[in-house]
């Protein structure tokens, strides 16, 4: 902890200048504190930390059950603040996030009335400042700043340390999920020990079945964790538990396997310690009836009995629980502990194995999407999130094509990138009608990436020692030239037969958050089509390099609009203009000198600032043009503009696992097919010449009066940056009786 009279000589002669100092000093004499334009100098955030609020009967009819302590500085004190729940819209969508400066226009001072020498400065209102941030430019390490506390609360834990304003909850949880550890409480790394163990009088699982109605206390346990699963959260108003998580992990003794739950305060303790291969000695645990409707690890391949009635609970209380990290070298031959398996599967043989089926696989990483969230369907509020990432192991022409969630790992999720070796274990196998198949993550799927292998398990797999053999017979130059970083990307296609209405395309706009990704389908007739292309110069001013966020296209006689649409246009009561190309709407070849900025660019805001998120920038994409799409709805009230931007290349990762069926370049079979043929492909050194825009243009009239049905990706990227992107055109056909 902190004191800040031990700060007072760094900061004398520069107290009379911070505005944040100033502010408190002014809240000491009055309960809200309006500022005035000139008085008000601007703030940088460096740290936006999220928890769950506390209930009152005002937020029992709201939706928003999230609180926000931002954490700011002018450049000579630091302070932790509470943000009002009326601002929690900028959080949102990412308006107000790290790294970024605004100005304080209104703010109070609230007191802990459960709490002596507590209190917090709150604020109501703020004004963002657009750019890179002012204050941070010279400030290298925020934590040698002073913190600043009102008069008599210099000692206070809360504003010193990693726990929320609010005192009622005890840790935060990750910014943008609540999958992911998240903050100081986390223990990992501890060493386990070297305890010499009593192990004549043990049981094994395969007597805890049996013995489940058994009101004598249970004999200690031997056991071997062969799986991990992710980490739940279940946090809610009115629960009384300070930490309510929840971890499944799969053990196994010489008798079979059974599943064990850590609950509560033993996930912040243990989770991060516990691994596929850890040995534990448990004491004082329960034995409950197992949870039926829960998935589970395929575990087969493991070959020994599985016991599912009942499971194993490690409690923080009634009773305590004694847990023992078992240390490695202390573990012996004769105790009978199982080794750990896997099923890992090749990309050849991904086509012979079932729907659903779990396996698990190694590959190199050539692409690697933006991350992105989508609602869980359990809770509007909470958010998985996930990316796409293609991986090749050299047994097939396809990349193993993986949509990755969060495993409860962020310190692996946000960093896999091309060139990396990728494992990923407990995949479930997507075969999709029309498309290559695909893996998706489950719950309990887990990561590693090249810097995290040694030690695992896995190493010694035949499969995984034969991968390892073929990336020693390629050449970095040559692997780098076909790989790529962030953009749009969707995969499966959209089935042949999608006729979804949605008629609450404004709401569905208005609702989506940071990063959020929805499907859409809109009933209508294209009006209008214009192509946008990348002017020849760039804009620069005083030789500043500003956030370059939205390419800059402009339009030059390559447009079509419909007979119709010049007076339906003065009828619809909307027009969203939404359909513009961003920088991360395209994806960027990848390069180890730009490996941190890329990686930055296509991961979610960082919940705390650092110096490298000022230091570098990201240089504009490359993007010749794309077309804009002027979507009127079947009732012609709205009308939206969508970006349409065709795969150009066999190289680009959307053009991975498209129907290459060839088409006659049409507006129509453009539109309906996804890409330009014939593809160009820089493997093969082919030249196609691709069709010019105004070809393309020229074709649109077939457009006219045809009832179609357009698929839409929408993704907010933050501020007022919401990506509306075109995906795939249906001629809609009446069915006749």
């Amino acid at each position: 902890m902190e004191d800040n009279s031990s700060c007072s000589s760094m900061v004398t002669g520069l107290s009379q200048a911070s505005f944040l100092q100033g502010t408190l000093e002014r809240l000491s004499s009055t309960h809200c504190l309006i500022l005035k334009a000139e008085e008000v100098a601007p703030v940088a955030v460096i740290a936006l930390q999220r928890y769950l609020s506390e209930q009152t009967e005002e937020q029992q009819q709201q939706l928003d059950s999230y609180r926000y302590d931002v954490t700011v500085t002018d450049g000579v004190w630091r302070a932790k603040c509470f943000l009002h729940p009326s601002l929690n819209h900028l959080v949102h969508t990412n308006t107000l996030r790290t790294g970024t400066d605004f100005r304080i226009t209104q703010c109070c001072f609230v007191y802990n009335e459960r709490r002596l020498g507590h209190g917090y400065i709150c604020i109501e209102k703020l004004r963002c400042c657009a750019g890179r941030s002012a204050v941070l430019i010279h400030i290298s390490d925020v934590s040698s700043l002073p913190v600043l506390t009102k008069h008599g609360m210099e000692r206070s834990v809360v504003l010193q340390s990693d726990v929320p304003l609010h005192v009622s909850r005890k840790h935060y949880l990750s910014l943008w999920n609540n999958d992911d550890p998240e903050g100081d409480v986390w223990t990992s790394g501890s060493p386990s020990s070297d305890t010499v163990l009593d192990v004549s009088k043990i049981t094994l699982l395969c007597s805890l079945e049996s013995s489940f109605r058994n009101t004598r206390k249970p004999l200690p346990l031997l056991v071997k964790i062969i799986h991990k699963s992710r980490l739940r959260y279940y946090g809610k108003f009115g629960l009384k538990i300070d930490y309510p998580y929840q971890a499944y992990f799969e053990v196994a003794d010489q008798s079979g396997i059974m599943s064990l739950v850590l609950w509560n305060e033993l996930c912040p303790e243990f989770y991060e310690r516990l691994h596929v291969g850890t040995v534990l000695y448990l004491q004082n645990y329960t034995i409950k009836q197992s949870y039926s409707n829960r998935s589970r690890p395929q575990m087969d391949h493991h070959r020994m009995k599985t016991f599912n009635s009942v499971e194993i609970c490690l409690n923080p209380r009634n009773p305590t629980s004694v847990i023992t990290v078992v240390s490695p070298k202390s573990v012996l031959p004769q105790w009978g502990l199982p080794e750990v398996s896997y099923q890992f599967t090749t990309r050849s043989e991904l086509e012979k194995l079932t729907n659903n089926c779990a396996c698990d696989i190694i590959g190199l990483v050539t692409f690697v999407g933006r991350v992105e969230r989508v609602k869980s369907k359990a809770s509007p509020e909470r958010y998985w999130t996930y990316r796409w990432i293609h991986a090749v192991d050299g047994t097939s022409n396809h990349p193993f094509i993986l949509e990755i969630f969060s495993s409860s790992q962020p310190e692996i999720f946000t960093h896999i990138c091309p060139m990396t070796y990728l494992v990923c274990t407990q995949m479930r196998v997507c075969q999709v009608e029309g498309s290559l198949p695909y893996l998706t993550s489950s719950c309990e799927t887990e990561m590693f990436i090249t810097g995290y292998h040694k030690g695992q398990p896995y190493v010694s797999d035949p499969k995984v020692k034969s991968f390892i053999q073929w990336t020693k017979t390629l050449k970095d130059n040559v692997v780098l030239q076909k790989t790529a970083v962030g953009g749009y990307y969707c995969y499966p296609r959209p089935p042949p037969d999608i006729y979804t209405v949605n008629g609450r395309f404004l709401r569905e706009l208005e609702t989506l958050q940071y990063r959020e990704h929805k499907k859409l389908a809109i009933q209508g007739q294209i009006t209008a089509l214009r192509y946008m292309r990348v002017p020849k110069t760039t804009d620069s001013q005083g030789g500043v390099e500003k956030e370059v966020k939205k390419q800059t296209f402009v339009s030059d006689v390559l447009c079509w609009e419909s007979s119709n649409w010049l007076k339906q246009r003065q009828e619809v009561s909307e027009h969203l203009c939404q359909g513009s190309l961003y920088q991360d709407s395209v994806s960027r070849r990848f390069t180890f000198d730009e490996k941190n900025i890329l990686l930055q660019s296509c991961n979610l805001q960082p919940s705390h600032w650092t110096p490298e998120q000022s230091t570098d920038t990201i240089p504009p994409v490359v993007c010749p043009g794309y077309y804009q799409v002027t979507i009127l709805g079947i009732n012609k009230q709205i009308a939206v503009d969508a970006a349409y931007f065709p795969v150009v290349s066999a190289d680009e990762p959307r053009a991975v696992g498209l129907p290459m069926e060839a088409h006659g370049n049409t507006m129509l079979s453009c539109l309906s097919s996804g890409f330009l043929c014939p593809l160009s492909d820089a493997a093969s050194h082919s030249d196609a010449s691709l069709p010019e825009p105004g070809k393309i243009l020229a074709t649109a009239s077939e457009l006219e009066d045809t009832h179609v049905v357009c698929v839409l990706d929408l993704c907010h990227l933050g501020g007022d940056d919401v990506e509306v992107v075109m995906t795939k055109l249906y001629r809609f056909t009446p069915v006749t009786l």
